[in-house]
């Protein structure tokens, strides 16, 4: 057992508006069903345990595509969307931000009771990545989120997230218990990232085997550590930019979304007529679905599916959004009654993708499909946080993105009983 992955992200201000939470808890939850109904529910804690993948499901929901609300967003919807449909899914979702965090013990205890587990164990384990991630390795973030997902088999990820004011960055930490490899647990590349300081072991072995694997952690080199996960670090500027986006893996789903004997296959192959640019975001959410992690080394290409509430690179399409939605869940739901047409479609259409990026090469003018999507915004029903405000009132949000974090950060208090 290791830590699967650390992201370090620029500190935003802003909030999730209502329009959008909503729709994010939808589509996340979708995105998941789909990933267990292809996959399974370890081959999902892999993706959630993998910064890359984590950034590219926060991008195509919609919200910012590097910022450090990714996190507290995408989990909180995924939380409100699954643990509703915890029993039939066998996903459960505890803890979150601040005071939710610390509720995660009691969460554990009632789902263990619930399914059969160690509760006690899974509650030392909570608390153990935290104290590692917030005591053990001196890098100046305290943990202000801890999100625990759990299945019924007992596998675990884990996904927590920590503050430094003084140089503005948030980190978030992911773990994985990897009690279950498959084709997509282990193939990442090491990123080594630069030694944070002498780490103390401030936890005992009581923990059992699961502790003592994390405790080897606790007391290794933080280079080695760091060495052995993958490592994101998002630059600071907001704007999407040429240099962060894979230009030729974009320029394949522009293809096929907008040259008509493509869109027209596209379209066979899910087995519905869908406008082209519903098309160009249900090939980047079934890219999240079914890619590899090698594929997410560019998140920000994914915020091409739905924009970002921010306007980066362009307005929610809420038109597009809702379309994108209704596909995914007519599909799921078939396929839930046995008719798995329009959901193997959603798979062809992944690898159709990807076969015209190998053939066909087309690389994206970045710059010119974000001015095409800008003008087109309107007839998509784009928004963002800051329709109906003032131009001043835009200003000084636009001023709070670069100066002032929301999240005020207090030390988690996972390690009481």
């Amino acid at each position: 057992m290791k830590r699967s992955g650390v992201a370090d992200l620029p500190l935003h201000g802003g909030h999730v508006p209502p329009w959008l939470a909503m729709r994010m808890t939808t589509l996340g939850t979708a995105i998941v069903e789909a990933v267990v109904h292809h996959y399974g529910r370890s081959s999902l804690l892999s993706r959630l345990s993998d910064p890359f993948w984590f950034q590219a499901l926060g991008s195509v929901m919609g919200m910012d595509w590097h910022s450090s609300g990714i996190t507290t967003s995408v989990m909180g919807a995924l939380k409100r969307g699954l643990n509703p449909r915890a029993s039939e899914l066998g996903i459960y979702i505890c803890g979150g931000r601040g005071e939710q965090s610390r509720r995660t013990p009691a969460e554990l205890r009632r789902i263990a009771a619930d399914i059969s587990l160690d509760g006690e164990a899974l509650v030392r384990t909570s608390r153990l990545t935290a104290r590692i991630d917030n005591n053990a390795i001196a890098d100046g973030f305290q943990i202000y989120l801890h999100s625990f997902v759990l299945t019924r088999d007992g596998e675990w990820a884990i996904v927590q997230q920590g503050m430094n004011e003084a140089s503005r960055l948030a980190r978030r930490y992911h773990w994985h218990s990897a009690s279950v490899r498959d084709f997509i647990a282990d193939p990442h590349t090491a990123i080594v990232g630069e030694s944070q300081g002498d780490i103390r072991n401030l936890v005992d072995g009581r923990a059992g085997r699961a502790q003592q694997a994390l405790l080897a952690i606790a007391k290794d080199d933080p280079a080695r550590t760091l060495a052995t996960v993958r490592r994101l670090e998002m630059p600071s500027h907001h704007d999407v930019r040429r240099a962060d986006v894979n230009a030729r893996r974009l320029g394949a789903v522009l293809a096929l979304a907008h040259e008509r004997e493509l869109r027209d296959f596209a379209s066979f192959l899910l087995l519905e007529q869908l406008g082209s640019r519903t098309l160009q975001s249900l090939a980047l959410v079934a890219e999240v679905v079914h890619g590899a992690p090698t594929r997410f080394a560019d998140p920000a290409r994914f915020s091409f599916a739905h924009g970002g509430k921010d306007g980066h690179p362009c307005p929610v399409p809420l038109k597009v959004y809702d379309e994108s939605l209704g596909f995914l869940r007519r599909a799921l739901d078939a396929a839930a009654l046995g008719h798995t047409d329009k959901l193997d479609g959603f798979a062809r259409l992944d690898r159709f993708t990807r076969a015209i990026e190998s053939r066909l090469s087309p690389a994206a003018d970045v710059e010119a499909v974000i001015a095409r999507e800008r003008a087109q915004s309107p007839r998509y029903g784009g928004r963002t946080v800051f329709d109906g405000a003032s131009r001043r009132t835009v200003s000084k949000a636009a001023a709070r993105l670069t100066r002032t974090p929301r999240d005020s950060v207090g030390q988690l208090s996972l390690f009481r009983k």
